[in-house]
């Protein structure tokens, strides 16, 4: 058997079978850098099972979570199957899936609303919204594009992602802010969000952003990033509606385990639950 190598060559072969795949745009970027670190790796080595296998017992090494290391795994296996090299494919870590989220990572309505109050104060309306449209409609900070002037007057906006869609509705109170904001801007038509260019909002700007806001709202930064004003969303329709299924279908999420996991506490209902028991005599 030929020695096999990841090339650059390979590695724009494989974005281009992504794209063709319809791969979102974070996953083509995941992916690329997950294939590119494994090049790293290897440099001028030929990789074979046992090479995979001695990055994989690096990564936790190198103390990555069990969870980074299966998704690192996932962009690699996936460039093999692609390849035709699934002689080379490696197993995922098994783990116990956690019962509880971090308590020190979960975004409460109170940071949420510091947050807010924090990006009017730093004069920042755009991010204000922002904060605002992801919380209120449960949306990826991936899907802000979507939330355009003409879908606010609408009162819902089409989300097209990964090749689904589905419907997001704007309340009331968001779709007044909204408008507001786009006349006072001048924007007419397109995304609300915009850059100075014109160009929809980017993922890693709204990041960017939302750390700054950390000292002045006094909320712990490993809290904040846009992915748990949706677990935060979550977490709230779940509490008014309990209908899981629903809650997947505007989430936009093909199986109700993933959204079983938005839906984990910090543990701190659960060890109240028990407490009411009362089953120690």
């Amino acid at each position: 058997m030929r020695s096999r190598f990841i090339t650059t060559e390979i590695i724009e072969k494989f974005r281009l079978y992504l794209l063709d795949e319809e791969k979102s745009d974070n996953t083509i970027e995941k992916y690329l850098r997950d294939v590119t670190a494994l090049a790293n790796f290897c440099q001028s080595t030929a990789i074979t099972k046992e090479v995979i296998i001695a990055y994989k017992e690096k990564l936790i090494e190198d103390n990555y979570s069990i969870p980074s290391i299966n998704s690192m795994l996932a962009g690699i296996n996936s460039l093999f199957c692609f390849m035709g090299w699934h002689d080379l494919r490696v197993r995922n870590i098994k783990f116990q899936r956690q019962m509880f989220y971090p308590k020190e990572r979960e975004l409460t309505r109170k940071d949420y609303e510091r947050l807010c109050k924090a990006a009017l104060r730093d004069k920042n309306e755009r991010l204000h919204l922002i904060l605002q449209t992801i919380c209120a409609t449960g949306i990826r900070v991936s899907e802000l594009k979507f939330i355009t002037v003409e879908s606010v007057r609408k009162g819902k906006a089409l989300v097209s992602l990964k090749g689904k869609c589905r419907y997001i509705f704007i309340v009331r109170e968001l779709q007044k802010k909204l408008l507001r904001y786009a006349a006072k801007q001048g924007i007419e038509v397109g995304s609300v969000f915009i850059t100075r260019t014109g160009k929809p909002i980017s993922r890693s700007t709204v990041w960017r952003e939302m750390k700054s806001l950390c000292s002045i709202a006094n909320v712990d930064s490993k809290k904040v990033f846009p992915h748990n004003l949706r677990r935060l969303f979550a977490r709230e329709f779940y509490q008014v509606r309990k209908d899981i299924s629903k809650l997947a279908d505007i989430l936009g999420h093909s199986s109700i385990n993933t959204t079983r996991i938005y839906l984990m506490g910090s543990g701190k209902e659960h060890l109240l639950y028990m407490e009411n028991m009362c089953l120690v005599i």
